[in-house]
């Protein structure tokens, strides 16, 4: 075992704001303007260099520095921009960004990453802070009392990552538990913070196996390990939450915009056996008026598990379907898995051409590895080869044809049968060929981790190239960081119980953190046994303020769509679906901000209230919440399954119930679980759009537009829109307008700005709903007085107004 017993040594006590002050001070020369800082001693070299003015990024090397060359982050996103002022201080440097301050010690080689105000954002522990074992590293770092850690992607346990420790392998895990790790993604990032709601980010751009472990073999001591790969690490400056997931994602991408019709809710099965079936389940979705958009094929419509197939005599007209689908406003995705069956001289064209191409992973020897799954022994192509990547694409070229929506690739971890390790041999042989790498061969322990994502990357890719002017929908178990540039996601094999049920809030929002905008997980749990009618009902009220909407459960379970269990209980989950389309406008305005911003969908409070950190109480009882975009507060039960009564707490006063419409009182609520009711809570000062039910995405709504207006302080919202399926949007054809409202004494004044785009809306009128009112406003427009109608019921003042497309303003004298 080899130790750099200098590097990285105990840093003592905290550093202070007066430390810039003082190195400026005891400068021995003047700062020295430079794109890329360069140390070295004893062998051991370190680089720091400024992404951004807010990011800093450290590599460290043994005798060199690693390859710059990264999967998640693109070469233009990790590139040196504008310059770092350096200055020298006795026997340190100290590298200033301009938002950041990195100081390395010339004689241990310690690093400590500041803000300008000299709060240390990641320092050394005490002892040594970073031993070389072998091939691989340990890093022990410093973790202060009131510090809080979330992300790491989709792990089971708390919100809060603090006194856990988690390991970064891809795993196929059935039916996991609330304690299980690993699980099926690899997200090497965190987002720290104290309990002022002050933030910092950490990424490890090291896709071998890792772990990190926030103070449970070490009490106060954040370890970040590895078995092989580089040193090369960047650190967020924040200050605030939101501030992290954005520099997050100016490094790793931010999620494309998804087709519309993703967003609608989703019906699965493993399986649907047959075309009949298929057929039979969106007739009834119609039938029974429950609003839709997808329908999902599982392994059985293949032929023997072959991927790229059709079973001809469970679908004899597949084509035929899906164009029947299509007709119903219902978009069809298949799983599409990636292993090939080895079916050589047997008329299997992914095989025959796959071999052809020489694309598959090999042994060590030389020949092509093979692994049971589904088809039985089964090849893998080799996804870190951009040919082979183009390959996969193709593959898709006749289900495209035929009007598939999209496409779902499952067991990519990946996932092999009959091995203790549920994967391939660690020295399976994967070849680099990729622009920005150095072309050499590497072994799937190296590979492991990002196999999933260069799966997901190869099919969206692909299905651009087939269709360039159609978005594509691709739906991955397994990813690395970066991932969410390719692929929505969601939680893998869950459980049908009320304790998975909880788990699937904290999963959840830690994914948004870690990237991914597009996540939901299996509506009703997918294995198990049949879940209740009260757990599939509350589960479907849950799911419909999540970003994915997907009820899909597994092979021999009985039946769970939304019909099972009853008139009454498909009444509640029918209200809870009809709701989450009303809201479509905005739900789709989230998924554009995401894609411009990387901000999740859902959301932890802290992201929009950082305070409630500082509230010891579970974050002020906001643990079990989440958020759906910046205004709407989802607070279940944080046991699910009891009837008891439970506390909510609001981030401040003046909130508005969403289903009454009506301000409550305080921001401590009791609540008495009731199973008709979800509670979600609106932000005063919020402004929503929403649109008349429809029962699919497709269906041109028939109505007015609904601004429903809750008035507050920081009063805005805003309205996205566009065809929901092409890139038109990127050539200007979309439709962006703000609103935002301001109360002065007795009047309230709601303000609608220009809008943007030349995209033409759905509706011709436009319906303000102003909450809060008691129906003796009166509301005016450009000094006419307006008809309006007050709704007793929830409080609210409805005036109704032509479609405006420049700036205009209500005011209403209250």
């Amino acid at each position: 075992m080899k130790y750099c017993t200098e590097l990285f040594c105990h840093l003592a006590g905290m550093l202070l704001a007066g430390l810039l002050a003082s190195c400026a001070a005891h400068a021995t020369g003047s700062e020295t303007p430079v794109q890329r800082y360069l140390y070295q001693k004893d062998g051991v070299q370190i680089e720091i260099t400024a992404p951004r003015a807010d990011v800093m990024r450290v590599r460290v090397g043994r005798e060199h520095l690693p390859e710059d060359s990264s999967w998640a982050v693109p070469p233009n996103a990790r590139a040196p921009k504008g310059t770092l002022g350096v200055a020298e201080s006795g026997s340190a440097s100290v590298i200033d960004s301009g938002t950041l301050v990195v100081r390395v010690d010339h004689n241990s080689l310690a690093v400590t990453v500041m803000d300008r105000n000299g709060r240390d954002l990641l320092a050394g522990a005490a002892g040594q802070e970073l031993r070389f074992d072998g091939a691989g590293f340990r890093l022990r770092l410093a973790m202060p009392l009131d510090a809080h850690y979330f992300g790491l992607g989709d792990k089971t346990g708390p919100l809060d990552r603090r006194d856990g420790s988690f390991t970064l392998w891809n795993t196929d895990h059935f039916a996991y538990g609330p304690a299980s790790d690993p699980l099926y993604k690899s997200i090497p990032f965190f987002l720290g913070a104290n309990e002022k709601g002050e933030a910092f980010g950490f990424f490890l751009d090291n896709h071998w196996r890792t772990n990190f472990d926030f103070g449970k073999a070490e009490r106060d001591t954040l370890v970040v390990s590895a078995e092989g790969g580089p040193v090369d690490y960047y650190v967020m400056a924040g200050p605030t939450p939101r501030d992290v997931v954005m520099q997050y994602a100016a490094l790793t991408g931010a999620p494309p915009l998804a087709p519309l019709w993703a967003l609608g809710f989703q019906q699965s099965h493993w399986s649907y056996m047959s075309q009949t079936e298929v057929e039979g389940i969106a007739d009834r979705l119609r039938a029974d008026r429950i609003p839709a958009d997808v329908l999902y094929t599982d392994i059985d419509y293949q032929d023997r598990n072959r991927p790229f197939t059709i079973n001809t005599k469970a679908f004899p007209d597949f084509a035929g379907m899906v164009a029947k689908l299509r007709a119903q406003g219902l978009h069809l995705v298949m799983i599409t898995d990636l292993h090939v069956a080895k079916a050589p001289d047997q008329g299997y064209a992914p095989y025959d051409s796959g071999s052809a191409a020489d694309i598959f992973v090999k042994n060590r020897d030389g020949s092509v590895f093979s692994g049971p799954v589904w088809p039985g022994p089964a090849v893998f192509p080799d996804f870190s080869r951009a040919v082979a990547r183009q390959w996969w694409g193709e593959q898709y070229r006749d289900f495209v044809k035929m009007g598939v929506g999209g496409f779902w690739n499952d067991m990519n971890e990946p996932s092999v049968f009959k091995v203790r390790s549920k994967t391939m041999p660690l020295n399976v042989v994967h070849r680099i060929e990729e622009p920005g790498f150095v072309t050499r061969n590497a072994s799937h322990a190296e590979m492991h981790n990002v196999y999933g994502m260069l799966n997901s990357q190869a099919t969206y890719e692909g299905l651009l190239r087939l269709a360039p002017d159609q978005r594509p929908f691709v739906l991955t178990r397994a990813s690395y960081a970066g991932g969410q540039r390719y692929a929505a996601t969601w939680t893998g094999d869950n459980l049908s119980r009320w304790d998975h049920l909880k788990l699937s809030v904290s999963m959840l929002v830690n994914m948004g953190l870690s990237g991914f905008a597009y996540i939901g997980d299996d509506i009703g749990g997918f294995a198990g046994e049949h879940p209740s009618p009260e757990l599939l009902t509350r589960w479907i009220e849950i799911g419909a303020f999540n970003p994915i909407f997907r009820d899909h459960y597994s092979y021999g379970k009985p039946a769970q769509e939304v019909w099972v269990d009853g008139v009454e209980q498909e009444a509640i989950r029918r209200h809870y679906i009809e709701e989450r389309y009303r809201l479509m406008p905005y739900i789709y305005g989230l998924a554009e901000e995401s894609s411009r911003s990387g901000l999740p969908m859902m959301r932890p409070v802290f992201l929009e209230y950082p305070q409630v950190l500082g509230d010891s109480d579970d974050f002020g009882g906001t643990q079990d919440q989440f958020m759906l975009g910046p205004d709407l507060l989802v607070a279940p039960s944080p046991t699910p399954e009891s009837q008891a009564r439970y506390d909510i707490k609001l981030p401040g006063e003046g909130w508005f119930d969403y289903w009454t419409g009506r301000r409550v009182e305080g921001s401590k609520l009791a609540e008495t679980p009731s199973l008709a009711r979800l509670p979600v809570y609106v932000r005063p000062g919020a402004i929503i759009p929403k649109q008349p039910l429809v029962q699919s995405t497709s269906e041109p709504p028939q109505g007015p537009l609904t601004l429903a207006v809750y008035p507050g302080a920081d009063c805005r919202g805003s309205l996205y829109l566009d065809d929901g399926v092409s890139f038109g949007y990127a050539r200007g054809n979309y439709l962006r307008q703000g609103f935002s409202c301001q109360q002065s004494g007795a009047e309230l004044i709601v303000s609608i700005a220009a809008r943007q785009g030349s995209y033409r809306p759905w509706w011709s009128q436009l319906n303000l709903e102003v909450h809060g009112m008691n129906g003796k406003e009166i509301a005016e427009f450009k000094g006419k007085r307006l008809a309006t109608r007050f709704d007793k019921e929830s409080g609210s003042l409805i005036i109704e107004l032509p479609d405006m497309a420049g700036a205009a303003s209500v005011k209403i004298r209250l």
